[in-house]
This record gives structure tokens, C-alpha cells and sequence, in this order.
């Protein structure tokens, strides 16, 4: 590929500094209020006097980083052909859910000196904003998914029988009164995913001219068919008996709930440290499974299915299934090579809300 820019290395510039500032809190805090909606932003040039600039280097390939898994998955898809000529980088390549990542002296190294970074955008990417203050390269782009969503990025919510963070169970008539927090798992949205493709496509457009025609016409053909996944989630939730789901888990598929009209009933919100349901948590979900005849118990992946199983056997019959919908917060890069893709999984999360349903 065409040479499209140099990165300076500045490897000793802040990196203590920085590894300092890389604790994560939870997810969700007010990232999206007040930003550009354009989600794509220049990276700020760290600037500091006393660090030490190595010299340039020459890189035949463009250096792109994504945090998460469905992020490098579109862009592989929207690189098509060229993909063999660009280095992409999974950063949570190992299974390490993004709400408990704390990046290495490498990762954020690969960070300042790509050509473009795409990240979520919410409190578990805190540690970003060290990252791309430390700029080792000053004509880096960076993609937040948030900021992309713009005013369609949804707050975090306590629905009635979710158990809240001091072990209590959420009533309807309960007032939250904790600061305004957001919901970060806007991959879980199909309709989200063509808008953020649209985007990608158009970065990646600005950064190698020489293909933008390229990646234009590999954005609309993949969009073509998250519209048509879309379109049967749709069909098939205006077919189904029952228009409830209930998670006795996490619950972070609020963006994919909305986009269908579902309503959820769940043991934890999708950010939730949660792991221990209390007896009243377990005796609400029970309850309506029997009110409302549910035949499955839903968790996410790697779940120890423990409250799954405590809800079960506090219902009258006892003999309803466990479903796992895969909220992609754990593919690694080996479920890469063995052909997995942000599709496979969607079309599989589709038989699963099928048979849920």
C-alpha cells in the first residue's frame, strides 16, 4: 500500500505516566454527552518537551487498531482485498472482557502510534484518553463508537426486579438517583453497526485515497447484509408467542432489545459487578417466568450458570432451558481464525432469540 504518512515513535515520552492512569472503573458514565457526533476525531499531540523523539520510520502498511471484536471484524469486512495490506490489530485479543482490560506499556505504544483507532467510547475506555494524549503519531484518526451514536446512545437502566449495586432489588416506583450513566455496548444493534461502518469505511477512505472506491462499495455490500439480518430479527419477532425475554445474568443486549420493541426482565445491568443474586432477585425472575410461561432462562457467554439454574428450580415446573446470546465481549483471536465473525454470531443470537421467544 501506498505510503500515507509517517509516525514518530516517541518511546519514552510518558509511558509511566500513563500506565498509571490505565485502572479502569465501570462501564457507562457519561462519555456520550456533549460530543462530536461525527465520532471521529484527530488525536492530540502530547507535546512535552523533555521527551525523547526516536526517529521516523517508513511503514509500507497502515496501522489500524480496534479495541474489541466486532470493530476489527468490520473492518476487515470493509477492507476486503486490501486487507492483506494493512496491519489490524485486536486489542482484547485474548478473551479479556473489556470492562476489566488494563492495557500494557505495548498496547498503548500501538495506540499512539497507529494511523487510526477505533475504540467504544464509554467508562471502560477511560484509560483511552492518557493514550492519545501521549500522540506518537500526530495525523492518527480516532473512531469512538459513542460519539458516533451521538444523541442515539441510550442510559443505562434499572428495570423492576434488577438488583442494583448495594445488593437491593429495583422497584418500579424507585427513583435512581445515581449520576446519569450510559449504556456502552452499541455493537449489539445491527442498525448501530451499518452507521459504524459507514463511518470506518469513510476513515479509512481519508486515510488511503488510492482505494477509497474500494471500501465505499465493501461498506454497502456488508450493509446490505446486516439490513437483511435485521430484517429477520424483525420477521421473527412479530411471529413469536411471547415478546419478553428474561436474563438471570448481566444484561448489556439493551441496544438489540430496542431495536425490536422487546421487553427484559434480568438479574444485573449490563455493567454490573454483580454476581451473587440476592433471594429477592431469584424470587422476582421466578415469578414471571411462571406469570408469563416463559420456556428459557437466558445468560450471556461464560456464564457458571448459577442463577440461571437457582431461577429454575424456584418456578413451578422447574423445567425450563438455559440459552446463552453472545454479547461478544470475550472472542479471542483464535475464534478469528477458526472463521468466527460479527455475523456468525448475530445469525447464531437469532436461533437462540427464536427459541427464547
Amino acid at each position: 500500500m501506498h505510503k500515507l504518512k509517517n509516525k514518530f515513535k516517541r518511546l519514552l515520552m510518558s509511558a509511566a505516566t500513563i500506565g498509571t492512569a490505565c485502572l479502569l472503573a465501570g462501564c457507562g458514565a457519561g462519555a456520550a454527552a456533549g460530543t462530536d457526533n461525527s465520532g471521529v476525531t484527530e488525536s492530540q499531540s502530547g507535546g512535552n518537551g523533555s521527551e525523547q523523539e526516536n526517529a521516523s520510520t517508513d511503514s509500507q502498511k497502515l496501522q489500524i487498531v480496534a479495541t474489541i471484536f466486532p470493530e476489527y471484524d468490520w473492518v476487515k469486512e470493509i477492507l476486503g482485498d486490501q486487507a492483506d495490506n494493512v496491519d489490524l490489530t485486536l486489542l482484547l485479543g485474548n478473551g479479556t472482557d473489556m470492562h476489566s482490560f488494563q492495557p500494557t506499556m505495548e498496547d498503548i505504544l500501538k495506540v499512539s502510534t497507529c494511523d487510526l483507532f477505533i475504540y467504544v467510547g464509554g467508562e471502560s475506555d477511560s484509560w483511552v484518553a492518557d493514550a492519545l494524549k501521549g500522540a506518537g503519531n500526530p495525523d492518527r484518526k480516532a473512531i469512538n463508537l459513542m460519539d458516533v451514536l451521538g444523541d442515539q446512545v441510550k442510559e443505562e437502566e434499572l428495570v423492576e426486579g434488577m438488583q442494583e449495586e448495594d445488593g437491593h432489588t429495583h422497584e418500579e416506583e424507585h427513583t435512581h438517583d445515581d449520576d446519569l450513566e450510559y449504556d456502552e455496548h452499541v455493537w449489539l444493534s445491527l442498525k448501530n453497526a451499518s452507521l459504524f461502518c459507514d463511518t470506518i469505511a469513510s476513515s479509512l477512505a481519508d486515510a488511503d485515497p488510492e482505494h477509497s472506491q474500494l471500501y465505499q462499495q465493501n461498506a454497502e455490500a456488508y450493509e446490505e447484509k446486516l439490513a437483511a439480518l435485521d430484517q429477520e430479527y424483525q420477521t421473527s419477532v412479530e411471529k413469536s408467542r411471547s415478546k419478553t425475554l428474561l436474563f438471570a445474568d448481566r444484561f448489556p443486549f439493551r441496544y438489540l432489545i430496542d431495536d425490536y420493541n422487546l421487553t427484559y426482565y434480568a438479574a444485573f445491568a449490563g455493567c454490573s459487578a454483580e454476581t451473587d443474586a440476592s433471594f429477592e432477585t431469584i424470587t422476582f425472575l421466578s415469578g414471571k417466568l411462571d406469570e408469563l410461561n416463559l420456556p428459557a432462562v437466558l445468560t450471556i457467554e461464560n456464564s457458571d450458570q448459577k442463577v440461571a439454574k437457582a431461577v429454575i428450580e424456584n418456578t413451578n415446573t422447574k423445567d425450563q432451558k438455559i440459552l446463552t446470546l453472545n454479547s461478544m465481549q470475550s472472542v479471542t483471536t483464535k475464534d478469528v481464525e477458526e472463521g468466527t465473525t460479527y455475523l456468525s454470531i448475530m445469525e447464531n443470537n437469532l436461533q437462540i432469540l427464536k427459541e427464547a421467544l
